[in-house]
């Protein structure tokens, strides 16, 4: 739910919340982030290791970053996000704030209060500021929704006990299911 103010926000509000206090900008209104619960920090931190350690196996050059981890999409002055998983294969957009850019994947597991912020703001924000891949992982409705914008294509909806395949990687796929159980 946003903050209600007359006018916008901007990043500066954002460092002025108290410590410790998770939100994210989204065209100048602030929206204070729910604590996650068990289920989603158990998704959030077994999708990250996976994507983490195939990674290294391959020598890979990017780099998994969970929340809290700042993104500031291109095209989007008053915006900060905080994306559950963010994958950057560029160096160049990582800086002391966060990424600095688009990243090259990123996974956002839905909360109650999330779903039409995840479903719907976001993927538009991430789709046009280039973001090459994007899972909503719904741990209600046991199932990922894939969209693989560089493909230009219906979103993939995978169901939690079925591999979902990472389209950033040739051989990489994915079963919820196994990796929270």
């Amino acid at each position: 739910m946003p903050l209600l103010k007359p006018d916008s926000y901007t990043i500066d509000d954002i460092y002025t919340l108290p410590e410790g206090q998770r939100a994210e900008l989204i065209r100048g209104q602030i929206y204070i982030m729910a604590p996650p619960n068990t289920i989603h920090q158990r998704i959030s931190f077994a999708v990250s290791r996976v994507l983490a350690d195939y990674i290294a196996s391959e020598n890979g050059s990017c780099e998994v970053f969970p929340a809290p981890f700042a993104v500031f999409l291109p095209g989007e002055e008053d915006a900060y996000l905080e994306p559950d998983i963010s994958v950057i294969c560029d160096k160049n957009k990582i800086s002391d704030r966060g990424c600095e850019g688009a990243p090259d994947f990123v996974v956002e597991v839905v909360s109650p209060s999330s779903r039409k912020m995840d479903y719907a703001t976001k993927m538009t924000l991430y789709s046009d500021a280039g973001v090459r891949e994007y899972w909503i992982i719904d741990p209600a409705r046991e199932r990922t929704t894939m969209y693989y914008f560089e493909q230009d294509a219906a979103p993939v909806i995978v169901p939690f006990h079925y591999p979902a395949k990472v389209n950033l990687y040739e051989d990489l796929e994915i079963t919820i299911a196994d990796i929270i159980n």
